[in-house]
């Protein structure tokens, strides 16, 4: 005897009638008065009085309705209970993102978050690669908004876009065209994280793939405000995302190269941990950063941005 079984139960009690209850059911007739037959043989009692008028309650039917209505209550009130509290949201979530995409996406995902959870607790975190990645498998973070690693190794992940990344040079670098092919990233003194962050790491590839050797003029681990800054002073290039470098191309203080031969795309996904249980109302949050996002890149505030449509790969 299961749930189910009360519940059909409880209809045909209900109508009076089995053929009435298969109706109102949708189920076959015959259906209903075999699911009843193997009810009273379970139980190895008699449920119903049966006459060609319908059925009526025996003793011990109504003994079992008030059984069957105590346990639709109760499922009624544990769907109602998981219903408000999807609706409520988590009582505290933590998102970090490295500081490009925190400066793109945290102010507009800030304000749909508390216009759907007004009752949770948000935090963001803004942070290099690793540092994001660290807390995230600490569990500080529920989930991080990442350029994904070339080797996700133990992440799972959703992708949201890709974006071009550039070279960015002081404003009166001698560099001809809107283009530079990556070849030619060997001749060019970067300023570049350490070999443990993820543009490096790229470059790095990018130079085995292609036969140069990177030109490393500065090792930065600092915010890209601290890199943006260093290239300003002339104290060499570095590549980055053309979101990264909108302000400061707009108002010429620093020029943008599109990499070439092949373009050069990196991947933005939500990221967490493997084997982690996650928290209520995660996957109705990770909707909500999909559809800011979505406007975002609609709207041209992602400059360089492709959405990432589901089933593509990688």
């Amino acid at each position: 005897m299961n749930s189910d079984d009360l519940g059909l139960f409880a209809q045909v009690a209900s109508s009076g009638s089995i053929s009435r209850a298969a109706m109102e059911l949708g189920a076959d007739q015959s259906t209903v008065s075999r699911r009843i037959g193997l009810l009273e043989a379970e139980l190895g009692v008699r449920l119903f009085h049966r006459s060609g008028r319908g059925v009526s309650l025996t003793e011990r039917g109504q003994q079992l309705l008030v059984y069957a209505n105590a346990v639709t209550q109760t499922l009624n009130e544990a769907h109602q209970g998981m219903r408000d509290s999807a609706e409520q949201g988590p009582a505290r979530l933590c998102i970090a993102a490295q500081p490009t995409i925190a400066r793109i996406l945290f102010g507009s995902l800030g304000h749909a978050l508390k216009a759907r959870y007004p009752l949770t607790q948000v935090r963001f975190i803004e942070g290099l690669a690793s540092q994001v990645l660290g807390r995230l498998s600490d569990g500080e973070v529920d989930i991080a908004i990442l350029y994904l690693p070339e080797h996700p190794g133990a992440l799972q992940f959703d992708l949201l876009l890709s974006e071009e990344i550039h070279l960015i040079t002081p404003i009166d670098y001698p560099l001809q065209g809107d283009s530079v092919s990556v070849r030619d990233l060997g001749d060019i003194p970067l300023i570049l994280p350490s070999t443990h962050h993820g543009l490096r790491v790229m470059v790095e590839t990018l130079a085995a793939r292609y036969g140069f050797s990177p030109n490393i003029a500065l090792e930065c681990d600092g915010s890209i405000s601290i890199t943006k800054r260093l290239v300003l002073a002339n104290c060499g290039c570095t590549v980055l995302p053309s979101a990264a470098v909108i302000e400061e191309v707009a108002a010429g203080r620093l020029k943008s190269f599109r990499l070439e031969n092949p373009e050069i795309r990196r991947n933005v996904a939500m990221v967490w941990p493997k084997n982690r249980v996650s928290p209520d109302g995660l996957w109705a949050v990770t909707q909500i950063i999909r559809q800011r996002t979505a406007e975002l890149v609609s709207r041209g505030d992602w400059p360089d941005a492709v959405l990432h449509v589901a089933g593509d790969s990688l």
